[in-house]
């Protein structure tokens, strides 16, 4: 397979779940002249599927420009495990839709609550061993990254991990608080600067060991 295909796949793949997402938000239907309160009230009431969409979408596009990175810049070509790994990355990515569409309805629920943070874990866990397959692989000539870049990428691959699986713990006590966590994470690795900051803390940790 050529590299420029597996980036095309790539794309329409995340546009095609990114696009879903919002299919899910369903248009409050009534039966004949509806008043503005009762359609206000009915837009609030769908308050909670809007933001696991916004939490969805703003995930799915920190791992497109992750993986993009990965496939088209750090990878110069690509081989059959490779694209098999990708293969495992696409299903748990086409996977988000139904999971964020749990997670809007039954916010409530810890289970659905713990099926979205299982969905990140999969998901930050494959592009994980996809790059350390990329930068380990003697079969794939790779771009050369110094030691903190690498420690920084993976930072912003692992972080949203990480607070996935603190939030399987914390919804047994509130539920919000675990969904503060995946917005968190997804904060985290939209602001450019989030992992100098953390490495910043990290390294006089360091010095001091």
């Amino acid at each position: 397979m050529k590299q420029a295909r597996l980036d095309q796949l790539a794309d329409s793949i995340f546009a095609i779940v990114m696009t879903i997402l919002v299919f899910e938000i369903r248009i409050p239907d009534y039966i004949g002249t509806v008043s503005d309160r009762t359609l206000f009230e009915s837009l609030v009431g769908l308050t909670p599927i809007f933001l696991s969409y916004l939490l969805s979408f703003s995930l799915l596009f920190t791992y497109w420009r992750s993986h993009h990175f990965i496939e088209s810049i750090l990878a110069k070509n690509i081989d059959t495990h490779f694209s098999n790994l990708n293969a495992i990355f696409f299903f748990f990515v086409a996977l988000v839709p139904f999971s964020s569409h749990l997670l809007g309805e039954y916010s409530y629920s810890k289970i659905s609550v713990i099926f979205f943070a299982i969905n990140i874990i999969l998901i930050g866990l494959s592009l994980f061993v996809m790059r350390q397959y990329v930068i380990n692989s003697k079969t794939i000539e790779n771009a050369s990254v110094t030691r903190t870049e690498n420690e920084h990428a993976n930072m912003r691959i692992l972080f949203p991990v990480g607070a996935a699986v603190v939030a399987i713990f914390v919804t047994f006590i509130n539920n919000d608080i675990a969904i503060v966590l995946f917005t968190l994470a997804i904060l985290f690795n939209l602001l450019d600067k989030s992992t100098k900051h953390t490495f910043f803390i990290i390294d006089l940790f360091r010095k001091k060991s």
